[in-house]
This record gives structure tokens, sequence and C-alpha cells, in this order.
């Protein structure tokens, strides 16, 4: 594309230029000249207004003079196209208007994903599918990633993924009724790696159930719990019993002797772990409601413990490379101080919880004592309280 003089631009999930087979650079990609050009070769198709561009540029400044400072930054933009060898005069004033040259064409890949989606909705059948699978697999992401801030970058960029999600719910819609669940994997997999934290892991999943990939399934709802508790400290909307239901209930195997299943439930750990079983939270859940259920028969004590990392002034610790030392930290030091009959998982961030079995209040103690000496903080600026309830629910 680059030889036939096109100017092609990258949007969706990066921001490059690119000019006769090189990257044109300008700084930082959230600078006043990377900024201009998204805008420009956004809307050159039709350029656009200059109150409008000032708005869209200088919407965080104070500024008295707003005309003066965008002459001045298309000043210098001018001077940075000439050096990559483009023609001086690529941005063209005309009657209020802040045009593209069309001496220069340029190929957008948002405008290219935008046409295939609007083709795809004119046409029926597998023509239609097949030009919305097109569309998809030309989405790479967020619209202008480093400039979201801004809110024009926002509104595009909200409106690049509705049209995203909508192609994606006809693309599923259509391998569902196939039973095509092959390709609606495959699908599920790009849509939760350009737009993660979006939920498309259920696609995957329901994919992996309808070619009875049970294990691989539960394996991805767990890992997937765990990555969203990770990146955002809450869990995703589709969290729940009912998806773990549902994969429970389709679980099959072939026809086994009891201690060919005992085996397979033991999995292939050999040696026993020391300390408490850490596990993920789908599990723990799980354990939690079993363990409820046999206290109302038999009047076991549990406990369920509470730890969250707190900062000097014993606030929750919310962010940063140090939380994340302190996680694991943390993690290590109560497997360390409890029972190998008792669990351990991570909930949140800075918080674990643990299921402490035949348990008094005053062992309580001593475990909390134990942890506090095994977990090591800097200096001391940091720690750990605990919050206890017992599974029936009495709080302490």
């Amino acid at each position: 594309m680059d030889s036939n003089g096109q100017l092609v631009v990258r949007t969706l999930g990066d921001f490059t230029i690119t000019w006769n087979g090189k990257q044109i650079s300008g700084g930082s990609r959230d600078s006043q000249f990377a900024r201009l050009m998204g805008i420009l070769l956004h809307y050159s198709e039709n350029g656009i207004e200059r109150g409008r561009l000032e708005d869209m540029l200088f919407e965080d400044s104070s500024s008295l003079d707003p005309h003066h400072m965008l002459r001045s930054v298309i000043y210098n933009a001018k001077k940075k196209l000439e050096k990559v060898g483009l023609p001086a005069g690529s941005i063209e004033f005309r009657k209020g208007i802040y045009c593209w040259t069309e001496a220069v064409p340029v190929v957008e890949d948002a405008r290219v994903f935008e046409k295939m989606v609007r083709e795809a909705d004119e046409l029926e059948g597998d023509e239609r599918i097949e030009l919305y699978y097109n569309a998809v697999m030309h989405y790479q992401g967020e619209f202008l990633p480093d400039q979201t801030r801004h809110i024009w970058v926002m509104q595009e960029d909200r409106r690049y993924r509705k049209m995203f999600c909508r192609c994606m719910e006809v693309l599923v819609a259509w391998y569902r009724e196939k039973g095509n669940f092959g390709a609606m994997e495959k699908l599920g997999v790009y849509a939760a790696k350009v737009l993660p934290l979006s939920d498309w892991e259920t696609v995957t999943m329901e994919a992996l159930l309808g070619q009875r990939k049970y294990e691989e399934a539960r394996t991805l709802y767990e890992k997937t719990v765990d990555y969203y508790l990770e990146e955002l400290g809450v869990r995703p909307a589709f969290a729940g019993t009912n998806v773990l239901d549902q994969i429970a209930s389709q679980m099959e195997n072939q026809y086994s002797m009891i201690d060919e299943i005992q085996t397979f439930l033991e999995g292939e750990e050999t040696e026993e772990p020391p300390g408490g079983f850490l596990c993920s939270l789908p599990v723990f859940q799980g354990i939690y409601r079993i363990l409820e259920r046999m206290i109302s028969r038999g009047g076991q004590s549990v406990y369920l413990m509470l730890c969250t990392i707190v900062n000097g002034k014993g606030q929750p610790m919310k962010e940063g490379a140090v939380l994340s030392r302190l996680s694991e930290e943390l993690a290590d030091a109560i497997c360390r101080s409890v029972r190998h009959s008792d669990t351990v998982c991570r909930y949140s961030k800075n918080q674990y919880l643990v299921l402490l079995i035949n348990t008094t209040r005053e062992d309580c103690s001593i475990i909390e004592e134990r942890i506090n000496k095994k977990f090591q903080t800097d200096g001391k600026r940091t720690g750990v309280t605990y919050h206890l309830t017992s599974v029936d629910g009495k709080f302490l």
C-alpha cells in the first residue's frame, strides 16, 4: 500500500503512521503532534472545522488564544512531515476547514473496519457472515489507546466497540446454530485478546463445552476469575454458580472402576504440599458450601478468616508493584501458618480468605501471630489486619 503513495494509519489497538515503508514518529503518542495527526487523518475525508479542532486539541488547556496555539501546532507539524518526505502542503486550510491533502490518500484501519461492517449489514447469508468475520479480524483493539483520556477519542472508541460487539454477537449465534464450536472457540479467544476484561471468555467456555472439553472449560473459568481479580480487584460479571453448574452438569467420562476414578480425583500430585491448600476462588466457594452442610450435621467449628494487607496508616493498600510482591509473600505466610486441612484463596489484590476447620477462637489468635511472624514487611510500614466470622454467620 505504501508503494502507491498512500499514508497507512493504524488507530485500532495502536497508533502508527506509515509512509513509504517508514513509520512517522512525533515523540509521545499523546503529544500535540500525535493528537493533531490522529484527528486530521481520522477526518481526512471531509476535514474538520477550526473551532472544533481547537476544542479537541486543547480541551484541557486554559489558553486565552487557541487560534495562536493551533497555528503553532500546525506549523511544527508541517515541518516534521516535510522531513519524512511528505508534501509541504499536506495540511491544508480552506474556508475555515482544516483538511489533509488529497494528493496523499489515507488508508485508516478504523474507517476500513466501519466500511466492512456497513457493507455486511446490507448482505444476507454466508456473504454477510464472511464479511462480519473479516471485520472482526480487522478490529485490533481500542481506538487510539494512548489518547483515551480525550473526549472525542472515548466517543469514537465506544462507537467502534459497539460495532465489534454487534458483529461478534451475529457470528457467535451463527456458529452456535451450525454447531461449529471450533470456529466459535477461536473467535472467543481472539475477542478476549483484542478487548480484554470484557467477558468474551464466556464465548470460549461455551465453545469448549460444545466440544466436550469440560476440564478445559473449568480451567479457563478459574483462570479468568483469577485474572479479573488481579487486574480489576473484582470478579467478572459472568462469575457465578450458573456457569460452574453448566460446566459440572456436562462433565462426562467413560465408564471406569472406582480406583481409577479416585486416582483421577487425586490428580498428579506426588508429594504432600506443606501447609494449607491454596486454591482458586470458585474452588474455595465450593469447599465453603460443603462445609456449611457438614456443620449442620456434625456441629464442627469452622472459622472464615479475612486477611487484608494495610499500609502504615492501617488503610488497605490499593495498587502497585509493592502490593503484588506483598500479596505473594502473604500467601506463603498464610499457607505455612495453617494446617494441611485448612483452605486458602486470594479474594482480591490485597485480601486472602482462609477456612480454618475444627478450630477454636483461641487457635485463630495463635494463627494470626504465626502469620505476622512469617510475613516480613519493609520497615514494618505495612501489615495485616484480620477479621473473623464463624461459618454459621456469627460475627466476632
